[in-house]
């Protein structure tokens, strides 16, 4: 009975979810490529070397440089790579108004060697594909009401997954690992509904620490309250890494104008991250990124080093924050944290993202287990038509042999 019930549950859940796993699937597989995408659509966004020796140029005189290129905006927050700096902007206010100004504009991009200006852009639509195809992964393109129902999806999903496994188990509890080695393999030659069954189950099998993986990071990501308070039960401590994480930070000083400029919040930075690297054995590689977040009043800084656990993103490496006023050190970040609920986050932000110690390898394997999730879900679709119409096909020869007796 058990059984049964969870073969109609996996049955229905499947097909209720079934579009939405093929559309985040399908995306999520381009977006596992997204800055060479980018490269292609739009290399007039990124620069080139100037000299095999030239250095690029410090956080804090690129933030300074897309300052005064435009003086209505403000640097929120910019990460630099090797080809180019990637800076977020916001309005500052029209002293005569004390309103925003109307910036036609809300990222920039800098020459790293020169401090060139590359382009501009306002949410994404230089390059119209790959933002388009991130809305539609992020929340199906709808905004909130999208990232709310791609939420319940993914609760869906992270629950399905552990039940799909009790199905794949033999019904016999005798030489159970033998009989369970079958549902592992896909049988050649066979049937079209075989083969279609073999995929959907051993590719689920395969896969499911990454199926896992890819539907609780999203539950994180969508439904921030579900996730803090399962992460805070099991782990005891609350994340700062969902949907939620600002309500989590104390304020220290809240400014939009703060007292130390960029060049004086980097020096600071760069004094407590060689501090703690000294300390704890850390080797920095290079600066990745700073940000200014006004409603706390600090200065963040991060950058690349030998513990970090990925590459050229803002989760998963060593950072610090300063305060804006006074200079002091707020707080330290590590990769992965000593607290076990913000570690264990860290580790799904990073999976998710596709960016595991910068890995080619990592990005092919996510980039094929997002066609694969498109592939469950429209194997399981085929299974059920297929046992559809064979249940009504018995349904009719039933019918038919009922009417013939009466």
């Amino acid at each position: 009975m058990t059984r049964r019930f969870f073969v109609w549950l996996h049955r229905w859940v499947g097909l209720l979810m079934a579009i939405f796993l093929i559309i985040v699937g399908l995306t999520g597989s381009v977006l596992a490529f997204k800055v060479d995408i980018e490269r292609l659509l739009t290399p007039e966004l990124f620069a080139s070397k100037p000299s095999p020796d030239a250095k690029q140029l410090d956080l804090a005189t690129l933030a300074d440089m897309a300052e005064k290129a435009e003086p209505k905006i403000r640097v929120a927050y910019f990460s630099i790579s090797e080809d180019r700096a990637d800076i977020v902007v916001g309005p500052r206010s029209d002293p005569a108004t004390r309103k925003p100004f109307q910036v036609a504009f809300d990222e920039l991009f800098l020459d790293p060697w020169t401090g060139k200006e590359l382009g501009r852009d306002k949410e994404g639509l230089r390059a119209k594909l790959i933002p388009f195809i991130y809305d539609l992964h992020r929340d199906l393109a709808l905004g909130g009401l999208g990232g709310w129902i791609l939420g319940i999806v993914a609760l869906a999903w992270t629950i399905d997954c552990l039940y799909a496994v009790y199905l794949t188990f033999p019904v016999a509890v005798s030489r159970f690992f033998p009989k369970w080695s079958i549902a592992w393999k896909i049988k050649w030659p066979t049937s079209t509904c075989r083969l279609n069954f073999d995929l959907h189950r051993a590719s689920g099998l395969w896969l499911t620490p990454l199926l896992f993986i890819f539907a609780w990071s999203s539950v994180m990501f969508n439904l921030g309250g579900v996730y803090d308070w399962t992460t805070a039960k099991i782990f005891g401590s609350l994340p700062d890494m969902s949907e939620n994480w600002s309500k989590t930070l104390h304020p220290t000083h809240p400014s939009k104008t703060p007292k130390l400029n960029w060049h004086e919040a980097l020096a600071k930075s760069q004094q407590y991250i060689d501090r703690i690297a000294k300390k704890d054995g850390v080797t920095i590689d290079k600066p990745f990124g700073m940000a200014y977040l006004p409603d706390p009043g600090v200065y963040s800084y991060d950058v690349e080093s030998n513990i970090n656990i990925s590459k050229g993103l803002w989760t998963g490496g060593l950072g610090v924050w300063v305060d804006g006023e006074t200079g002091e050190l707020q707080k330290v970040f590590y990769p992965t944290e000593k607290d076990s609920g913000r570690a264990v986050g860290t580790w799904l932000y990073v999976l998710h993202f596709a960016n595991l110690f910068g890995w080619l390898s990592y990005r092919i394997l996510v980039c094929i287990t997002g066609i694969i999730i498109a592939l469950l879900s429209m194997t399981g679709i085929y299974i059920w038509w297929i046992k559809h119409r064979a249940r009504a096909v018995i349904a009719i020869r039933k019918r038919s042999r009922l009417e013939q007796w009466l």
